[in-house]
């Protein structure tokens, strides 16, 4: 058995010194890249916000009374001169017959004293008490008018109006503390939106360099996202900034203005508003898939390097574009960056770069 053992030993031994040596081929693993372009960039900021009527009216009783009527419905639309009480007119209409009556005295008087004044039948001073008579008459009668008047209580605007704080039969009085009701103009409506302040200072230091073209962000187009995820179907307008810096929170109040026709926007919604706060004309973006963190969580990105070799470049991102990073620092036009192959890919190691398949497009805007 011996002898058998040492016969196989000797033909392995023999065919191993026969056959060619077999090379262990090195292959290189392959890395899809893009090229680093410049793009003009639209740079938007989703802020939170609330909307606020463009104009509020309370309604308020200008005499004292009793409400005989309410002539609206509660939470429907009012024009603005449309009735909205009845306050009982009987002791202002009575007090206006009498104003009247005492001016149609006042005036004959006034007319017969001027005539017997020509004729030298009167002293001037009875004519003067005639025509000063007449005079607080007719401001008695144009009072009580105007009182009379507003037994009526109309609509100082147009909007929409809320629930009725009285009932007929309850006294009101003129000047009192609580409104009748509520009238809020909600066609158009305001976003007010806050803004944190450093991010707005370094928008301005950045058109300022001439990074950034702001063109006129006055009357930027504005969009909503409603509380329930779905888009308001119309867009706003950028009104204004504030002047002052709220110290509480240290953001600063935009104002948008929207179309609401349907009243679909409420007072005090809460919403989501998509602002345009202008151009990086040489913007760079990269797809987040190819943006990774180092152990500190700075971002950093792999480029193919002039000897095939990839290589490890920390970059700055200022803001998320669609499906991209804004890269403001580390790239720079013409790098290429890999973007496939990354999980089989090690820094400092010798790749095979080819252009990327389907390279993920840049969204440039929203």
């Amino acid at each position: 058995m011996s002898r058998s053992f040492s016969i196989i030993v000797a033909i392995a031994a023999f065919l191993a010194a026969c056959s060619p040596p077999q090379q262990q081929q090195q292959m290189t693993p392959m890395a899809g890249f893009v090229v680093i372009k410049e793009q003009p960039v639209q740079l938007t900021s989703e802020l939170p916000g609330r909307t606020d009527p463009t104009a509020v009216s309370d309604v308020r009783p200008q005499i004292n009374g009793i409400v005989k009527a309410r002539l609206f419905t509660e939470g429907s639309s009012v024009k603005v001169g449309q009735a909205l009480y009845q306050i009982d007119p009987a002791p202002y209409q009575a007090a206006y017959d009498s104003a009247a009556a005492t001016l149609a005295s006042a005036k004959v008087k006034a007319t017969r004293y001027a005539a017997l004044l020509n004729a030298n039948a009167i002293s001037l001073q009875d004519n003067d008490d005639a025509q000063a008579a007449y005079k607080l008459a007719l401001a008695n009668t144009e009072g009580a008018r105007i009182n009379l008047n507003y037994t009526h209580i109309v609509a100082p605007i147009s909007g929409r109006i809320g629930a009725s704080t009285v009932t007929v039969g309850a006294l009101v009085t003129a000047n009192q503390a609580s409104a009748l009701a509520t009238i809020s103009t909600l066609d158009p409506i305001y976003v007010d939106i806050d803004q944190s302040s450093s991010e707005l200072l370094a928008l301005e230091r950045a058109a300022q360099m001439g990074q950034i073209d702001r063109g006129g962000p006055l009357t930027a187009d504005v969009t909503l996202t409603l509380d329930d995820g779905s888009i308001y179907p119309l867009k706003g307008k950028l009104q204004f900034t504030d002047v002052t810096v709220d110290p509480t929170t240290g953001a600063v109040r935009l104002r948008a203005i929207f179309p609401n026709p349907q009243g679909i926007l409420l007072p005090g919604l809460y919403v989501r508003a998509t602002i345009n706060e202008g151009v990086d004309p040489h913007g760079i973006l990269v797809p987040q898939l190819a943006v990774g963190r180092n152990p500190k969580g700075e971002p950093t990105v792999l480029v193919v390097d002039n000897q095939n070799m990839a290589s490890l470049r920390l970059i700055k991102t200022a803001r998320a574009v669609g499906g991209d990073w804004q890269v403001v620092d580390g790239l720079k036009p013409g790098d290429k960056l890999i973007v496939q192959g990354l999980q089989n890919l090690r820094p400092d190691t010798k790749v095979t770069p080819m252009p990327a398949q389907t390279a993920p497009a840049p969204t440039g805007t929203k």
